[in-house]
């Protein structure tokens, strides 16, 4: 059995456990909020880790994977809220992606 989950799976996953230990969703307003916050949290770690900032004290021990699934969660919670099927999102945006940038990456000395 393998450990990989779908989209919609997730989805699936986080409503449950919503309802389950939850009870309730937070807000969108306020879900908005905590993605910001959490996207800080994975920010600060990305800084530190790849750029040019050092670690304070117990910041070593920050999870960068956790930290991405902590802004994934929030992501799965409003995309709950707003009736956002995130798997059809994701395959309009590829689609859409690949339609305008097809070329325009190649064609960009910049990367070459």
């Amino acid at each position: 059995m393998s450990n990989n989950i779908t989209l919609s799976e997730a989805q699936k996953q986080v409503d449950e456990w919503i309802r389950t230990y939850g009870i309730r969703y937070f807000g969108e307003l306020t879900n908005m909020a905590i993605l910001t916050e959490e996207v800080g949290e994975l920010a600060r770690i990305m800084a530190r880790k790849y750029g040019d900032q050092s670690f304070k004290g117990p910041e070593k021990n920050a999870n960068l994977a956790d930290e991405m699934a902590d802004v994934l969660w929030v992501l799965i919670c409003l995309a709950n809220q707003t009736g956002v099927d995130l798997t059809e999102a994701f395959k309009k945006n590829m689609e859409k992606k690949t339609n305008r940038d097809k070329t325009r990456h190649k064609n960009n000395k910049k990367l070459q």
